[in-house]
C-alpha cells in the first residue's frame, strides 16, 4: 500500500509534469558528491583498502576532469533524447548530475587554479554545491526562477500578464536579487532568484562590511559601516560557525 502511495505521488509530482530528468539530475548530483567526499576523506586518510588518487604517469588527475567528461556525455547525450519521460533520458540526466558534482566539488580549485581543496579557500567548492542542492530543490518544488512561472501562468480570471507587466516583475525580481549580491549576501541573492520576497529582504537590508555596496556607500556614512559590522558579528558569525561545522561533517576539516 505504502509503495502504491509513493507510486502515485511520484507520477503525480514528478513524471506528469515533466520533472523525471530534473529528479534524477538531483538524486544523482547529491549521491555523487557524497561518494567523492567519501573518497577523498579516505584517500587522505590513507586508508590501506580504498584506492587512492589516479596519477598516470605521475600526473594527478583531478575528478573535475571526469565531471568534465561525465557533463559532456549527459548533456549533449541528453539533447538528442527526445522522449523526457525515457529511461534513456533518465540515466543521461543521472551522468550529467553525477558530472555536475564532481565539477563543483572542485569549484574552488578552478576559480583560483591551485590545488585549495583542503585549505580553508576549498570551502567555496562547498559552498557551491549547497547552493546548486538549494536551487535545484525548488526548482523541483515548482518554484521557477525570477517569477516567470507567474508570468506565463493565468489568474483566476483566465487573464495572461500583459508584455509590460511581464518585464515589469521578471525585472523587478532580477533588481533586487542583484542588489542582494552586490551588498554581500550571496545565499540571499541566489535564492532569491526563485524567492522574491527573499531577494526584496536582502535589497532593503544593510550591505555587509566588505561588500562592493559598502565601499561605495558607506565610506561618507561611518554610522551605517559601524551597524553593518555591528551586525556581521551579532548575526551572521554565529550562522557561519553553524555553516562551518556541517560543512566539515560531510566534506571534511580544511587543513590547519
Amino acid at each position: 500500500m505504502m509503495g502504491g502511495a509513493v507510486r502515485n505521488w511520484f507520477l503525480r509530482e514528478i513524471v506528469d509534469p515533466g520533472k523525471l530528468r530534473l529528479f534524477c539530475f538531483f538524486v544523482a548530483f547529491i549521491l555523487a558528491f557524497l561518494f567523492i567526499r567519501v573518497s577523498v576523506r579516505m584517500i587522505r586518510a590513507g586508508v590501506s583498502w580504498w584506492p587512492g588518487n589516479i596519477s598516470p604517469g605521475g600526473t594527478h588527475i583531478h575528478h573535475v576532469v571526469f565531471g568534465l567528461v561525465f557533463m559532456c556525455l549527459g548533456g549533449i547525450g541528453g539533447l538528442a533524447v527526445t522522449d523526457s519521460r525515457s529511461v534513456t533520458a533518465a540515466l543521461l540526466a543521472m551522468l550529467f548530475g553525477a558530472g555536475t558534482a564532481l565539477v563543483l566539488d572542485e569549484f574552488a580549485l578552478i576559480l583560483r587554479l591551485q590545488d585549495v581543496y583542503w585549505t580553508e579557500d576549498g570551502r567555496l567548492s562547498v559552498d557551491a554545491v549547497f547552493v546548486a542542492v538549494a536551487l535545484c530543490g525548488l526548482a523541483l518544488l515548482g518554484v521557477s526562477p525570477f517569477e516567470v512561472g507567474q508570468a506565463f501562468t493565468a489568474d483566476q480570471s483566465g487573464r495572461l500578464l500583459s508584455r509590460d507587466e511581464v518585464v515589469l516583475v521578471i525585472g523587478t525580481n532580477i533588481l533586487f536579487a542583484a542588489l542582494s549580491l552586490i551588498k554581500g549576501k550571496v545565499w540571499t541573492g541566489l535564492l532569491g532568484i526563485y524567492l522574491t520576497p527573499l531577494a526584496l529582504i536582502g535589497a532593503i537590508r544593510l550591505a555587509r562590511p566588505g561588500s562592493p555596496w559598502a565601499r561605495w556607500r558607506y565610506r561618507s556614512k561611518p554610522y551605517k559601516l559601524a551597524r553593518a559590522q555591528w551586525r556581521d558579528r551579532r548575526i551572521r558569525e554565529p550562522v557561519q560557525r553553524v555553516k562551518r561545522a556541517v560543512q566539515d561533517f560531510l566534506a571534511g576539516r580544511p587543513s590547519a
